[in-house]
């Protein structure tokens, strides 16, 4: 039986690096977000949705107006609500979907708002990434060369690092301290060995 994982932490924790890793040792990762970016331009219903409830400017020639979604809902958590009632069902939906095509033991789904958008529920454990403050503040300032204060806000929208790993079955520390892979690895293995007992 195929074993569904999900992966989740805040942002700056390293999520990517991680499913980076689980890709190279041969297991799907369906990632969430970037999911539901392509759906908020594919999807006739949702794109319909966003458009009646922020406006005809939402998009440019087909496309999303990123920036303007983006100044909207970052600076209003109800209409942060708004968006992301419409693009959670859209996005989980379409994990489901793509979990019926695997055939590996298990699978990995990546999901930043794992917890918040109720898709825990979907899956048979949760794997936390935990990096301390500090480092995903500096990791998202380089990566997406923002200021401080931009980190924060995001931020700000997840619930609690702390809060979050208490509530995943597994965590990974990816502290620059610890080793990730190998962590990765013996993880690896314990689901494998779920697999042909589930």
């Amino acid at each position: 039986m195929m074993l569904r994982i999900g992966l989740t932490g805040g942002i700056g924790s390293g999520k990517s690096t991680v499913s980076n890793i689980f890709k190279v040792l041969g297991i799907p990762v369906f990632n969430a977000d970037t999911e539901a970016r392509k759906l908020m331009e594919t999807d006739a219903v949702l794109i319909e949705n966003i458009s009646n409830a922020f406006g005809q400017a939402s998009y440019i020639n087909g496309k999303l107006n990123r920036k303007y979604i983006a100044d909207i809902v970052f600076n209003d958590a109800h209409q942060l609500a708004i968006l992301n009632s419409l693009t959670h069902p859209a996005a989980i939906a379409a994990a489901n979907r793509w979990v019926m095509q695997q055939t590996t033991a298990y699978v990995i789904k990546e999901a930043a708002l794992m917890f918040e958008s109720a898709s825990a529920a979907d899956v048979d454990y949760v794997v936390g990434v935990y990096a301390p403050q500090h480092l995903r503040i500096k990791r998202v300032m380089d990566r997406d060369v923002i200021s401080r204060q931009d980190v924060l806000a995001r931020m700000d929208k997840q619930i609690g690092e702390e809060l979050k790993m208490k509530l995943c079955d597994f965590v990974l520390l990816n502290d620059e301290q610890q080793v990730l892979t190998t962590q990765v690895l013996k993880l690896h293995d314990h689901f494998l060995q779920l697999s042909k007992t589930k």
